[in-house]
């Protein structure tokens, strides 16, 4: 099932660009540690689950296989690569967005000390 599921919220048309802009696994300087037990494809598919969901990394659902702490740790590391904004022109690059599905989310974060 979770192969399904992965397959449907990272369909091809996503996944193979997405492998072109995402970079390799960072390797660890002193070398050794764990070699990640999940692909980039199911911890894309957690993210995007979480992305469109609502639901918060700690809410994950199992199924998905990574855990809410493995997806936000990838998310946070390709953040810092600028995965996203990559993606973002590479689909733009090749006219695959949907511009008519997209939306723009915001947070309002209290400004402390009067926004100084």
């Amino acid at each position: 099932m979770a192969s399904k599921l992965v397959e449907r919220l990272v369909p091809d048309d996503l996944w193979e660009p997405f492998q072109r802009v995402v970079p390799p696994a960072p390797e660890r300087p002193q070398g050794g540690g764990r070699r990640r037990t999940y692909g980039d494809r199911e911890v894309l598919a957690a993210i995007v689950f979480v992305a469109t969901s609502g639901c918060t990394w700690h809410q994950l659902p199992a199924v998905f296989g990574p855990s809410g702490v493995t997806a936000f740790r990838r998310f946070t590391e390709w953040s810092h690569a600028h995965v996203w904004e990559h993606l973002l022109d590479t689909l733009a690059g090749q006219n695959e967005l949907a511009w008519s599905r997209t939306a723009i989310h915001s947070v309002s974060v209290r400004a402390a000390g009067r926004g100084r």
